[in-house]
């Protein structure tokens, strides 16, 4: 089962990809852990990533996609594996394809939790984060007992400054220009495969699992 996870920032990708490792046994696969693995084992892709990401830099493609490829050779994706952050572009997409090719994996789906924009903006602006002892609520799904009090000290909540409307609608915009050719391009290959997201937790694993069939190893 070689799947990639897309979804934008609040759609609950990172809930559902724990549930999916967890229930079909394959790796989770995400771009800072890959960089992260690759610079602790000294590799020489390890350390030229490390050159950029040490001076804020973002690294280039060629470098991300071959510890892509060395990470996509381990034995522990044999039986399949989970991308998550990667690919970011279509020219990652189609470096993508090439090194499936050369593996012998053939991609099976491209699953995007799909949620409307306005309940992302709802669940992304909704966080309150206590001055005092870092407890985290959120307005609709945790609320505080007394409105603006932490209920564990007592303290003040605060709103994050990049949690408020305009930093989060910005942060939307940004991310669904760069999703959206690469939506297109893996619809357009017969991969995508949309999930709503806007449902209840247990729901939307259901709906991937029923997508996916199978059943956990």
């Amino acid at each position: 089962m070689n799947l990639v996870l897309m979804g934008l920032p609040g759609a609950g990708k990172g809930t559902q990809a724990e549930q999916m490792v967890e229930y079909y046994n394959i790796p989770h696969i995400s771009t800072g852990d890959m960089f992260r693995a690759a610079i602790k084992e000294g590799t020489d892709l390890g350390v030229k990533a490390k050159q950029f990401m040490d001076k804020g830099e973002l690294v280039p493609d060629e470098v991300t996609i071959g510890i892509v490829r060395e990470r996509l050779a381990k034995d522990d994706c044999k039986e399949g594996f989970l991308l998550d952050g990667f690919p970011r572009t279509v020219a990652q997409a189609e470096a993508l394809e090439n090194i499936l090719e050369e593996l012998k994996r053939p991609l099976d789906y491209v699953i995007n939790i799909d949620v409307d924009q306005d309940i992302l903006m709802e669940r992304l602006t909704g966080r309150r984060i206590c001055k005092n002892c870092g407890a985290t609520y959120h307005l609709v799904f945790n609320p505080p007992s007394q409105e603006g009090t932490c209920d564990k000290c007592g303290g003040e909540l605060y709103q994050r400054e990049d949690d408020n409307p305009e930093t989060v609608s910005n942060r939307l915009a940004v991310n669904v220009k760069q999703s959206q050719p690469l939506l297109d391009f893996y619809n357009q290959k017969g991969y995508l495969r949309n999930i709503k997201g806007d449902q209840d937790i247990t729901k939307v694993f259901e709906d991937i699992r029923a997508l996916l069939g199978g059943t956990s190893k």
